[in-house]
């Protein structure tokens, strides 16, 4: 398998949220939340150049977005990066979630966290917008 593919920290999804809900409800403000989720992004494992074309590119975001899936042993393992640093940041927890499932937990995980968390409210409308189309993508491939 090719290291640009994100290995799960949890062992489901519904543990992943859980988890990014505890690590950001430490913080006071959005501010420190984002600079969290920034880092999310600075440790995802290097996206191939070759994949930063329009094939793998995700649409319906603002900043450019690539994606990138690979099945292996009857799980989805994605890969994904972005030009800039808080949508980088955003494809990690989206990665961090849904990397490393199986099909039908992808798809039985809905994005709703992503509002029961707050992080689309606080997100400018494109941002917003742009991280619920990543996880549409994410599950897209799922259906597949």
């Amino acid at each position: 398998m090719n290291d640009a593919f994100s290995v799960p920290q949890e062992d489901t999804a519904a543990a992943a949220i859980e988890e990014i809900e505890a690590e950001l409800g430490l913080f006071d403000d959005w501010m420190e939340r984002y600079q969290y989720i920034i880092e999310m992004g600075r440790k995802l494992p290097s996206f191939p150049e070759e994949w930063q074309d329009d094939v793998h590119r995700v649409p319906g975001c603002q900043s450019q977005v690539w994606l990138e899936a690979e099945e292996r042993d009857g799980k989805l393992f994605f890969a994904g990066a972005s030009d800039a640093a808080i949508v980088q940041g955003l494809v990690g927890l989206l990665l961090r979630v849904y990397s490393g499932r199986s099909r039908e937990e992808i798809l039985q995980t809905s994005p709703s966290f992503l509002h029961d968390m707050g992080l689309v409210k606080a997100l400018s409308t494109n941002r917003g917008n742009g991280v619920e189309a990543m996880a549409q993508a994410i599950r897209k491939r799922a259906s597949i």
